[in-house]
């Protein structure tokens, strides 16, 4: 994909949706920081209905020293992984009240030195939060990006650093929330639906599945 078709991928993915923004439900970047940090091999829906009578509860890393694990652990039960998770979510507010006064830091190095904060995490905090140029590469990003070939990599990281360097100034914030919800409504896994994809004439994909799919469609 050169610049220009990369250009017009992102154009029309920003005109169906000028103003994207993450499906996840927070009230402040304390609690966009654990609903991200708990949202690994889980659903945003899923972490949403979580995180709903949780939040209510809970607005600051103090305050969630205070419910402690076991009363954390209760909340999100329903999630993968809540034992560990909920151990690095008080872990982590811990360390925000030592080292930096209950506050998140705007820093991608200090995010990904808390407790179960990796890469993906911080650049999503970083770009949600903070209108950060960061590129969080999940499995929905990682397969837009190599499926289209607008940014192909063989590790996450390699993605990331594809899309940095391929991503042109006007959609540098966007792109993040632009590329995982087309990943996740409509370039999907297992049978993506290129028939009614706006980008789909631009992209390097070829399936006989969604050739089908597209023929069907247009037929009906």
């Amino acid at each position: 994909m050169n610049k220009q078709s990369i250009f017009e991928f992102y154009s029309r993915l920003a005109e169906a949706n000028p103003d994207p923004v993450t499906e996840l439900a927070y009230g402040n970047v304390y609690q966009l920081l654990v609903a991200v940090t708990i949202s690994a091999q889980s659903t945003d829906v899923g972490v949403n209905k979580a995180t709903r009578l949780l939040f209510e509860e809970v607005k600051t890393p103090a305050q969630m020293v205070a419910l402690g694990v076991d009363g954390l652990k209760a909340h999100i039960k329903t999630i993968g992984l809540f034992n560990t998770k909920a151990k690095n979510v008080i872990a982590l507010s811990e360390l925000l009240i030592r080292d930096h006064g209950g506050e998140v830091p705007a820093d991608r190095d200090a995010l990904e030195a808390l407790p179960g904060v990796g890469r993906k995490t911080a650049n999503v905090v970083m770009n949600t939060a903070f209108g950060a140029e960061t590129f969080a590469v999940d499995t929905h990003i990682f397969r837009v990006g190599n499926r289209t070939g607008l940014a192909k990599g063989k590790t996450p990281l390699a993605v990331e650093k594809a899309l940095d360097k391929r991503t042109p100034s006007p959609f540098r914030i966007g792109a993040h929330h632009w590329l995982i919800l087309h990943g996740r409504y409509v370039c999907k896994a297992r049978t993506p639906e290129c028939w009614r994809c706006s980008v789909a004439d631009l992209c390097s994909f070829r399936s006989k599945t969604a050739l089908k799919d597209k023929v069907t469609a247009a037929k009906t």
